[in-house]
């Protein structure tokens, strides 16, 4: 027999600073449209994208993963090309989140190092809803894709992200 679907229960995300790593309240304290971000708890065995999506009922379309990428310079591929690197792959993950004060796993572009570009796909900011990490994995944030477009070092890249189908 599957697990019942638990409902998500979201408060403004500055309501709960406990919810949030400290570069995010950070981030969110000073960011216009922070009324818009909302956070619920989540079991934090649950903060990976699948287990969250089938646990909590929401659709791997509402939801989108921060992916943390070191480069070395020249190349192509969009991710490439646009960081203007010759080789991208995924930065380790003990540089990232002690570079972001974030948990593995909660990983979110709210609040990641402002020298950081944040490569957004073209989907995530025209969606009307978006679920992403919250910098612990102990909770999700949800908000307007249009405003993870609008988080001040990121760029909306169409074809970025991969589809998953639900």
């Amino acid at each position: 027999m599957g697990r019942m679907t638990e409902v998500l229960s979201f408060v403004p995300a500055l309501s709960r600073p406990d919810l949030l790593a400290a570069p995010v309240a950070a981030a969110l304290r000073d960011w216009p449209g922070a009324d818009e971000v909302l956070v619920a708890e989540i079991d934090p065995a649950l903060a990976d994208t699948a287990a969250f999506c089938e646990r909590y009922g929401v659709s791997p379309t509402e939801s989108a993963n921060c992916v943390v990428i070191a480069g070395k310079r020249g190349g192509n591929g969009l991710v490439r090309r646009h960081l203007d690197v010759r080789k991208a792959s995924f930065a380790p993950v003990e540089a990232v989140t002690a570079a972001t004060d974030m948990e593995y796993g909660g990983i979110t572009p709210v609040g990641l190092p402002a020298d950081w570009p944040v490569l957004v796909d073209e989907a995530v900011a025209k969606t009307g809803s978006v679920v992403i990490g919250s910098g612990i994995r102990g909770s999700k944030l949800r908000l307007p894709g249009r405003l993870v477009a609008a988080i001040p070092s990121a760029q909306v890249l169409p074809g970025l992200g991969v589809p998953v189908n639900p």
